[in-house]
């Protein structure tokens, strides 16, 4: 059940003198609120959340008690209650942020586009969920109805995080594109709910070319075969949201608290970047750059 933890541990606590230097420049210091010091390091803290999803555990809860409180009690010599943990993790929100944000994979040319939804509680108690009131909405998937979030993603070939953007669950798929294909360039694979003329014009000012496949009413176009290759891999960003939900328990519906459910979130999309094998595709691909067009 014990696992060594000691090179993230390490990578993590070195990121975390980093930013609670930085942090303590930036911040001008209060008087008014209770400032309580905490026995375990902002290190130790972010250690704990993100091996959390990288256990067999199912619920945090059970993790907290049976692993920190247990098997890695050596680990973690001063590690606080768990009630007191659950009142510390929304101290973790910023830091996980730019943490995520440095662990972005490299810019290669070939990306893969899609969303999955993020159900915050079970339809049956969406008109009476208090927790994510004005925040979550409903809205239907291929899956069906649902209550809660849409998180967009960006990868590159080899599995990696290029853009990741959270929304309420009735924001149209393609809203968010612009924003997340920012400064990319290459190609970019996408399902057909992201068929839209003025977007896919926009992005390829830019010199990011989105490829997807036709619905019946649309007429056919000539492909590339190497293009209609990449499309067939677009299943690999699917693999990496199954991943995501079934081993990482990125999605349950037992929040108590709005900020540690995002907390929650991030934490397992970082403890994923710092996966050293991803869902990655073997694909020897030559990216031309498309051509940018002049509006009249």
């Amino acid at each position: 059940m014990h696992k060594d933890i000691t090179e993230i541990f390490c990578f993590i606590d070195d990121f975390a003198k980093l930013y609670e230097e930085n942090e303590n420049k930036k911040l001008l210091p209060s008087n008014r609120q209770r400032h309580r010091e905490c026995t375990m390091s902002l290190g130790e803290l972010l250690t704990v959340m993100i091996i959390f999803h990288t256990s067999y555990a199912k619920n945090f809860k059970y993790f907290y008690k049976s692993y920190i409180e247990h098997f890695y009690r050596k680990d973690f010599p001063n590690a606080v209650s768990y009630n007191r943990f659950v009142e510390l993790m929304k101290r973790l929100f910023l830091p996980l942020n730019m943490l995520l944000h440095l662990l972005f994979g490299e810019e290669n040319g070939i990306y893969f586009i899609d969303s999955t939804t993020i159900k915050a509680c079970d339809n049956k108690r969406r008109y009476r969920n208090k927790v994510f009131a004005g925040l979550a909405k409903s809205s239907k998937s291929s899956m069906g109805y649902f209550f809660g979030f849409k998180l967009h993603v960006i990868i590159n070939y080899k599995g990696e995080f290029m853009a990741l953007k959270m929304t309420k669950g009735n924001v149209d798929d393609r809203a968010p594109v612009p924003t997340l294909a920012k400064g990319l360039t290459g190609i970019m694979a996408a399902d057909k709910g992201y068929i839209k003329q003025n977007l896919f014009v926009e992005l390829y000012q830019q010199g990011l070319k989105m490829i997807h496949g036709l619905k019946k009413n649309m007429q056919n176009k000539l492909m590339d075969l190497n293009e209609k290759i990449l499309l067939r891999k677009r299943n690999i960003i699917e693999t990496v949201f199954d991943y995501l939900k079934n081993k990482m328990d990125l999605e349950h519906t037992r929040h108590r608290s709005a900020i540690n459910a995002f907390v929650h979130i991030i934490s397992t999309l970082v403890a994923y970047s710092l996966k050293k094998h991803k869902p990655s595709m073997n694909f020897n691909y030559s990216v031309t750059q498309p051509s940018v067009l002049i509006p009249n």
